[in-house]
């Protein structure tokens, strides 16, 4: 992943929070010079990760992106900058291929991490957001994308999937890790907000989905 988004033209600066990692990522980053690596001893969670490398970013406009990402490339990269560089939005959100059944059917994966939004609208919640639950983090943006009534356009990446918890960390490990995800996000908003949460972002939808050309 690092290799496509590190040469990407729109990309002006990259950068990787390691978030207290035991698989070698210091030394992956090391293979691109022109990746700034901020690095952690201790693994703090997502949300933390996430507030560290906004408050680091000096562009207008940030695109996140999580690391566990397989068959990304510059197409879809370029598909997920384009609508908000556009103007056709303010906020553009991924729906991977391998996303839940459901976020598919719906059109929206409420919960993805592959967003492009306005750093401004993030550096107002920084403080905030280094509080948070380890994996609030989507969830708390959503909040503020509805408070705000931003635009959203939902980009579908058919070639790009999301390494599984089991995957990484084996069946029984992984189902605890999905467990322990999922208590994260409940400290944050009970399931009758996530369900509203859900139904006010597609109600801000722009336009219909936005598809990478094959």
């Amino acid at each position: 992943m690092l290799a496509v988004a590190s040469a990407h033209p729109l990309l002006h600066e990259v950068i990787v929070v390691d978030d207290g990692s035991t698989d070698g990522t210091a030394e992956i980053v090391k293979r691109y010079p022109s990746v700034k690596l901020i690095s952690y001893p201790i693994n703090k969670g997502k949300s933390f990760a996430m507030a560290t490398g906004v408050a680091a970013a000096s562009s207008e406009l940030i695109m996140l992106l999580d690391a566990d990402l397989s068959g990304l490339d510059g197409d879809q990269i370029t598909a997920l900058a384009t609508p908000v560089l556009s103007g056709m939005t303010d906020v553009s959100i991924s729906l991977r291929q391998n996303s839940l059944w459901v976020f598919r059917a719906i059109g929206l994966d409420f919960i993805s991490g592959e967003r492009v939004i306005r750093r401004e609208l993030l550096s107002e919640y920084l403080a905030e957001m280094l509080v948070l639950s380890r994996f609030g983090i989507e969830v708390f943006m959503n909040r503020a994308i509805i408070e705000r009534q931003l635009s959203v356009v939902v980009v579908n990446w058919p070639q790009v999937t999301q390494a599984r918890k089991s995957e990484k960390l084996g069946y029984w490990k992984g189902v605890r890790a999905e467990w322990h995800m999922i208590a994260d996000l409940l400290q944050v908003a009970y399931p009758l907000l996530l369900i509203s949460q859900t139904w006010h972002l597609l109600s801000l939808r722009a336009k219909p989905k936005y598809h990478v050309q094959q």
